[in-house]
């Protein structure tokens, strides 16, 4: 996704994050030449996490369930709930500003996974001077992927290939389609990252679908890709940087044990149908910062990371946005965690 990049300095967010009293500070800045504090790797550090949000209610809705993020008109993040909620967070703070409830064609709710705020130029403003843009999500049911107006008014759906939709009609896992979603650079190309692998492919081997933008506006079908995860792991999430290659969270679960969470960065789609990764973190090996788990977990900063979103520029280093998916369950936690990294 490339919305505009809110160019705050290290020291003002951490500043306004601790003074909000919902974020775990996690030391100063230091030079980019010098080892990070607070490291998970020599590319990723973890700059603070925050649990206020977890178990809470806004304006009657469950907070909770999260399952994307995306940043929205300046100076907030929007959160999808996979229960059919969009919430509006301040971005700093991360406290709700509104929930705006989403629905299928026939008033359903959505098992929505994938999130991206497609705003306009930023020459196409309303009427408040805001640009409004609309709300793209993809759900993991079909799947599918639509749009919505920033009031939550569905607008229309995107075509899908028959192969990609869910068993018997095609050949994707039922809860293991379109987990992710993205906009990359230049805001011609729209991406979906399937969770698992269709009937059929190596266990290891997932497909990231596009679509291109048309001069009206809508997208057509585009090219097709290829990712290799991790033995054991399917792609809970992708982010497209600035300069268009592909951030890619990576995640699974094992009873007893807990999460693992690594990010990798992915070659730019378009050089080759087959994408190259290299890992970025391993987010077990992240520092704690004395965050506790409800249930075992390799470390307990770890959970079931879903929604991540670029948020910014420090230092050379863009600023990530992590959020878990608590399932609406006891034993797991609605967690945003921030991470600066060297892509």
């Amino acid at each position: 996704m490339r919305p505009r990049m809110l160019r705050t300095s290290l020291a003002t967010l951490t500043a306004s994050l601790v003074a909000a009293g919902c974020l775990v500070a996690a030391g100063p800045a230091v030079a980019q030449e010098r080892p990070q504090r607070n490291a998970c790797s020599p590319a990723v550090s973890v700059t603070g996490y925050s649990d206020a949000l977890d178990k809470t209610t806004h304006d009657g809705t469950y907070v909770g369930n999260l399952s994307a993020l995306a940043r929205d008109r300046r100076g907030t993040v929007a959160a999808l709930s996979d229960r059919s909620a969009l919430f509006r967070l301040e971005e700093r703070t991360l406290e709700p500003q509104d929930v705006i409830p989403l629905a299928d064609e026939n008033g359903a709710a959505l098992d929505s996974e994938g999130l991206v705020v497609d705003l306009p130029h930023p020459r196409l403003r309303s009427n408040g001077g805001t640009p409004t843009g609309t709300y793209l999500v993809s759900s993991e049911t079909e799947p599918s992927v639509r749009r919505y107006s920033h009031t939550g008014e569905l607008l229309g759906r995107l075509p899908v290939p028959e192969d990609l939709r869910t068993a018997p009609e095609g050949r994707a896992r039922a809860n293991g389609s379109f987990e992710g979603l993205t906009l990359l650079l230049g805001g011609r190309t729209l991406l979906a990252s399937m969770e698992y692998p269709l009937d059929g492919d190596p266990a290891d081997l997932v497909r990231f679908q596009t679509w291109q933008r048309t001069r009206h506006g809508d997208f057509r079908i585009g090219a097709r890709y290829t990712y290799r995860t991790d033995p054991g792991l399917g792609v809970s999430e992708v982010t497209a940087t600035p300069d268009g290659r592909l951030l890619v969270l990576e995640r699974g679960f094992t009873a007893g044990v807990g999460n693992t969470v690594r990010l990798h960065l992915a070659d730019r789609p378009g050089r080759g149908t087959a994408l190259r990764k290299r890992l970025l973190a391993d987010l077990a090996d992240c520092p704690t910062l004395g965050a506790t788990a409800k249930q075992p977990q390799p470390n307990p900063l770890l959970d079931n990371f879903e929604g991540m979103a670029v948020t910014g520029r420090s230092g050379g280093r863009l600023e990530v946005l992590l959020v878990s998916d608590d399932n609406q369950n006891d034993v797991q936690t609605t967690r945003f965690l921030r991470l600066r990294v060297r892509a």
